[in-house]
C-alpha cells in the first residue's frame, strides 16, 4: 500500500468503471494506490477493477450502502499504511490533475472537499451545467445554517461523497464514514459533520475537480433529485436506491 490511496466504492458498474479506471491511469501523479470495494456486485466490475494498470487492490464488501463500502476501503487502506486518502465513484471522471492537487491539499488541510461537475461525454444540456449546480450550490448556503453547532471548530461547506480527500488520522479519529444504507442518509454530509468536531483545518476546494454522471438526475428529474439530497425526502416507489 502507497501513502496515498484512492477509495472507489463500486455496484455493478461494469459499464463505467472502465472510464474511471482510465481517467484513473491517465494521472499526472500515478504514485498511489487504487482501492476498489466491490460491494456485492453480479456483474464484471471486480474482474475490471483487478486489471487497473497500476497498484490496485480490490476489496469486497457484501454488506449494501456507500457509506458501508467507502468505509471499509478507506479502513483498508488506513490498515495497509495509507496516510493520505481521496474518494470518488466509479461513474466519475476525476480531472488528469486530481491525485497531485489532493496530494497537495492535505499538506495544509485535513479534509478537502472537491467540485463535482457534469460528464462532458453525457453531453450536459444549459440546464444541467449552470442552473442545477446553482440550486446545490444554494442548498449549501442553507446546510450552512442547519448544520450549526457549537460542537463544530468549523464553517459547513459543499460537500460530494464521489470527491474529497482527508487524511488517515482525521479519519480513524472522527469515526468515518457511516456504515448504513444508501436510502438512510448521506454518508458525506455526515462524514464532514463528524470531521468538523475534530479539525478546523476542512477547506472546500473548488480546484479540486471531478466529472459526475447526470444518470440519477435525468432518472428521476430535478426535483425528485433534490428531495433525495434533502433528507430522503423522495425514495424510489421500488425501494431500489442502492445506485451510485
Amino acid at each position: 500500500m502507497r501513502d496515498l490511496a484512492v477509495i472507489l466504492p463500486a455496484y455493478n458498474e461494469a459499464a463505467l468503471l472502465p472510464g474511471a479506471l482510465a481517467a484513473l491511469a491517465a494521472q499526472s501523479d500515478r504514485d498511489f494506490t487504487l482501492v476498489v470495494v466491490d460491494n456485492g456486485s453480479t456483474d464484471d466490475t471486480a474482474a475490471l477493477a483487478a486489471a487497473f494498470p497500476g497498484d490496485v487492490e480490490v476489496v469486497r464488501e457484501r454488506e449494501p450502502g456507500a457509506g458501508t463500502a467507502a468505509d471499509t476501503g478507506f479502513r483498508h487502506a488506513i490498515a495497509g499504511g495509507a496516510t493520505r486518502l481521496l474518494r470518488t465513484d466509479a461513474d466519475c471522471l476525476p480531472a488528469t490533475d486530481w491525485v497531485a492537487t489532493g496530494r497537495s491539499l492535505l499538506d495544509g488541510a485535513d479534509l478537502a472537499c472537491g467540485r463535482s461537475v457534469p460528464r462532458r461525454d453525457e453531453r450536459p444540456s444549459l440546464a444541467e451545467r449552470r442552473l442545477y449546480p446553482a440550486v446545490v450550490r444554494l442548498a449549501a448556503r442553507y446546510g450552512r445554517l442547519r448544520h450549526r453547532s457549537p460542537g463544530f471548530r468549523c464553517p459547513f461547506v459543499l460537500v460530494h461523497g464521489h470527491n474529497l480527500a482527508i487524511t488517515a488520522e482525521l479519519y480513524a479519529r472522527c469515526g468515518g464514514t457511516p456504515r448504513e444504507a444508501l436510502g438512510d442518509g448521506s454518508e458525506d454530509v455526515t462524514l464532514l459533520n463528524r470531521a468538523r468536531r475534530h479539525s478546523d483545518r476542512i477547506v472546500r476546494a473548488e480546484h479540486l475537480v471531478v466529472e459526475s454522471s447526470l444518470r440519477r438526475l435525468r432518472a428521476w428529474g430535478p426535483r425528485r433529485t433534490l428531495l433525495w439530497h434533502w433528507d430522503r425526502r423522495y425514495r424510489p416507489a421500488n425501494d431500489a436506491v442502492h445506485v451510485r
